[in-house]
């Protein structure tokens, strides 16, 4: 079982970086919003995808903070700088998987936890603080940029 859970840990990790690599060139803004209001018809690789758009759109903002927070089914995706921008948001399912694929590739299973995540691309290596929590039906998942 360790085995199989460390493959997938690395497969998550490995896909975020491959998405984040193919949508480089792409309207992060825009392609989120492509994604809010439509039926997933495949969660994981969606999840992954929207969770790499926003990465890829808070670094190219110089991002301080990139959020992602659940109530019960009120959903919110935020950047922090100098200001708050609300970023698109997708469904309930791809945002619940994309916890689940934070939680996965760091190994955190208890409700709230932190750790160091870095992430390989093509123009360099981007290292965050990953802050995750979560508490009956609230879910939160942070990430800190190195200030740039």
């Amino acid at each position: 079982m360790e085995v199989r859970m460390e493959k997938i840990r690395l497969n998550y990790h490995l896909k975020l970086q491959e998405m984040c690599d193919c949508y480089m060139e792409t309207n992060f803004l825009a392609a989120m919003q492509g994604m809010t209001g439509t039926e997933s018809k495949d969660i994981e690789e969606d999840a992954i995808k929207y969770l790499a758009l926003a990465i890829m759109y808070a670094i190219t903002q110089k991002t301080e903070k990139l959020s992602f927070k659940k109530k019960g089914d009120e959903l919110k995706v935020t950047i922090k700088n100098s200001s708050k921008e609300k970023l698109p948001v997708p469904s309930l399912a791809i945002l619940d998987k994309v916890f689940e694929i934070m939680r996965t590739i760091l190994h955190i299973e208890e409700d709230k936890g932190e750790m160091e995540f870095s992430l390989g691309l093509r123009s360099g290596e981007v290292n965050t603080m990953v802050k995750v929590a979560r508490e009956g039906n609230k879910e939160s998942l942070k990430i800190k940029f190195p200030l740039q």
